[in-house]
């Protein structure tokens, strides 16, 4: 298979809903994983957990967006970079998630109250997903020797290096 087939199968690949369906639906599971983790296995959420947790929202709303019509451009590229702003917007976060975990001291403690538009108070409509109780600096939960921060580094890079591989071949001409 050549660059040229790869490029092209890329290109009709992310004008297809399937494509769109795979990304909100990935980033659906996570969220419902970080639910189960709160709500099942009693892991409370800090607010840099509901900030990553927002972000993956953000993914999701990508994807489904991207469905109502791929094959359209106006439909398709503010599907792009929504999911290219809250893929990089998600590594930016786990990766300073991480730095709190890995340097704790007192003075680098996280809010307790999110800093959600006035709007928008997510943590006030929905408490159950969005309402920090835990802090940022303990690890609670780890999976193969790495914490749940920094799976979402990883995550969240895998996301923003399928955008860029999915996006490529959109700006490059026949």
């Amino acid at each position: 298979m050549d660059k040229t087939m790869v490029m092209d199968f890329l290109k009709t690949f992310a004008s297809k809903r399937l494509s769109w369906l795979l990304l909100a639906g990935s980033a659906f599971m996570l969220e419902l994983t970080a639910i189960y983790f709160q709500h099942v296995m009693s892991l409370q959420p800090c607010i840099m957990c509901v900030y990553e947790r927002l972000v993956m929202v953000g993914l999701i709303s990508a994807g489904l967006i991207g469905c109502i019509n791929p094959k359209q451009k106006y439909i398709r590229w503010p599907s792009f970079m929504l999911w290219g702003y809250s893929a990089l917007q998600g590594v930016s976060l786990a990766k300073t998630h991480v730095y709190v975990q890995s340097n704790y001291t007192p003075e680098t403690h996280c809010d307790l109250v999110p800093n959600f538009p006035s709007w928008i108070p997510l943590h006030e409509w929905m408490p159950w997903m969005f309402q920090p109780t835990g802090t940022c600096a303990e690890i609670a939960w780890q999976f193969l020797g790495l914490s749940m921060p920094q799976w979402l580094v990883i995550i969240f890079s895998v996301y923003s290096i399928t955008f860029v591989v999915f996006l490529v071949p959109q700006l490059l001409k026949r």
